[in-house]
C-alpha cells in the first residue's frame, strides 16, 4: 500500500557520520511504522525502498561530506510493507570549527507532478543498474541533466516547485 504524507507534515531525523539513527520525529517513526526503540542506533538505510536507485545515494554520499546540501526524491518502505514518497532536503550540521558532527534530514510531501517525472526515470535508472551497475545509472541521471540543461538541485527543486 502506498501512503501519502500530508501537505502540514514534516519528517525530521539525524544521523551519525556512519548514517545510524540519531533522532528521529513521530511523523519519521509513523510513516516508517517502526517505534523510536526500532530506529535509533540502526542504519538509516532501514527504510531503503528496492526500487530507489543505488545512483541517487551515491550522489548525495559524494555531496554532503562536502558541505552541500542536497534535495531527492525518495522512495522509502516501511516495516510493514507500505511504501512513501518524500522530497528530502539533507544537510550536514557543521560544529565551531567547521567539522561535519551529523547529518539532518526534513522531509516533506513531493509534488505528484515532480514524481510523474521522476518515477519514469527511476525505473530506466533501476533498469540500468541491475545491468551494468551503479556508475552506469548514474549517467543515465548525468545524460538526462545534460539534456535539459541544468544542474541535479535546479531539476529537482523545479519539479517541487511546478
Amino acid at each position: 500500500m502506498l501512503k501519502i504524507m500530508s501537505d502540514e507534515d514534516f519528517i525530521v531525523s539525524k544521523t551519525d557520520l556512519k548514517g545510524r539513527i540519531t533522532y528521529c520525529n513521530q511523523i519519521f517513526m509513523d510513516m516508517a511504522e517502526y517505534t523510536e526503540e526500532e530506529l535509533l542506533g540502526k542504519a538509516h538505510s532501514i527504510i531503503r525502498h528496492p526500487d530507489m536507485p543505488k545512483a541517487v545515494f551515491k550522489y548525495l554520499w559524494e555531496m554532503i561530506p562536502k558541505k552541500q546540501e542536497v534535495f531527492a526524491y525518495v522512495i522509502n518502505r516501511g516495516k510493514n510493507g507500505n511504501d512513501y514518497w518524500v522530497y528530502a532536503n539533507i544537510t550536514a550540521t557543521l560544529d565551531d570549527r567547521g567539522d561535519i558532527v551529523d547529518y539532518y534530514s526534513v522531509r516533506r510531501k513531493p509534488n505528484q507532478k515532480a514524481l510523474d517525472v521522476i518515477i519514469p526515470l527511476y525505473k530506466k535508472m533501476l533498469e540500468v543498474e541491475k545491468s551494468s551497475g551503479v556508475d552506469a545509472s548514474f549517467k543515465v541521471l548525468i545524460n538526462i541533466l545534460a539534456e535539459k540543461g541544468v544542474g541535479y538541485d535546479e531539476l529537482i527543486i523545479s519539479l517541487q516547485n511546478q
